[in-house]
């Protein structure tokens, strides 16, 4: 008893020691603020951020989780930007959703998350001024990418400043608890389709309905004892339900990506990523002649999609993530050569990979 009340003694005067020391960050954070206020540039820099993790984390000897130590220093970041100015945050809603989850896993809780309806109102938000950023969903590893948010690049002049992955595990939840309770269950389509055999094997006579996401599911679940909902543990602590199953759906590994937009341009950090958006003429080999400019400059290519252009019938436009920042040399080559072979083309943005 002796010993444990040394050591305890002890952690309180390391938490005095670590809270002078943030009082000491701080202060150097108010003034960072003046310093860019003064020089109009903008206070939240997603590569500066990264770099701050990136270094944290090479130089932790342990045995303090490196994954925890990213998220204490998450927090630490929201707050102190919140003492030069709260960060507004726009997001697909409601409250509770995967959306709503990364926007808080990137901006950290000192942050002010603003509840949009729909993808063109976060846009709509960050254009307006609204928010400082916004989070949209781009796709998920198993259903695919979201269409309309690739639509609403084309006519919009925000960035792509960031991206987040957030590993998808639904819930089956209730107001009991209890499995003997649920006569409908309710929960987006693609949360539906990403639980499907779990839901065949084990409610096969449990009537399911589909609503606009997973905590409009869990809204409805709050307020009727005999209905449940699919979706993630943050719905289950926003609508104070109680979990019957957790970890319900059918493979694991299963991510939702999404982006960040706003109107800054992200500095180069060593591990990024590049996405721009195209079309090519109606003749033979043009989609071919254009990518190649990628393949000889031995530059990687992630992500391709194609969807119906809305100025012309029969015309796509073309949706292309490459490895590398806008700033290197073999991508500036890349994007010249590749220029001259399409009939249109956009950068919508270089900025940090995000961590899985």
């Amino acid at each position: 008893m002796k010993r444990l009340e040394e050591l305890r003694q002890q952690i309180d005067h390391i938490d005095d020691k670590i809270l002078d020391l943030l009082n000491k960050r701080a202060e150097c954070v108010i003034e960072v603020g003046k310093i860019k206020q003064k020089a109009n540039r903008p206070l939240y820099v997603p590569s500066r951020e990264k770099a701050i993790y990136n270094r944290l984390m090479k130089n932790n000897p342990g045995p303090f989780p490196s994954e925890a130590l990213r998220s204490v220093f998450r927090e630490i970041i929201s707050a102190s930007l919140s003492l030069e100015e709260v960060q507004k945050v726009s997001y697909l809603g409601p409250e509770g959703t995967f959306t709503h989850l990364a926007a808080i896993k990137q901006f950290g809780l000192s942050s002010k998350m603003i509840s949009a309806r729909s993808i063109p109102e976060v846009f709509e938000d960050v254009e307006k001024k609204r928010a400082d950023y916004g989070v949209i969903p781009i796709e998920n590893s198993l259903e695919g990418v979201v269409n309309h948010t690739l639509d609403m690049f084309m006519d919009s002049d925000l960035n792509i400043c960031g991206e987040i992955f957030i590993e998808v595990n639904h819930n089956l939840m209730n107001k009991t608890g209890l499995a003997e309770d649920i006569k409908r269950i309710y929960s987006h389509p693609h949360a539906i389709a990403q639980c499907r055999n779990w839901l065949n094997k084990n409610m096969p006579h449990i009537q399911i309905f589909e609503v606009e996401s997973t905590a409009k599911a869990a809204e409805i679940a709050s307020k009727d004892a005999s209905s449940a909902a699919i979706g993630s543990e943050m719905a289950e602590i926003v609508y104070s339900l109680k979990v019957v199953n957790r970890g319900i759906e059918d493979f694991s590994s299963n991510f939702t990506r999404f982006l960040i937009i706003g109107d800054v341009k992200p500095e180069k950090t060593g591990s990024d990523k590049t996405s721009i958006v195209f079309s090519v003429t109606h003749e033979a080999g043009s989609l071919y002649a254009a990518l190649k400019s990628f393949a000889k400059a031995g530059i990687n290519m992630t992500k391709i999609e194609s969807r119906p252009s809305k100025l012309k019938t029969w015309e796509y436009v073309f949706y292309v993530d490459v490895d590398g920042h806008i700033s290197d040399e073999k991508i500036k080559q890349a994007i010249d050569n590749f220029a001259s072979n399409v009939s249109f083309f956009k950068i919508l943005g270089s900025y940090p990979k995000g961590e899985k």
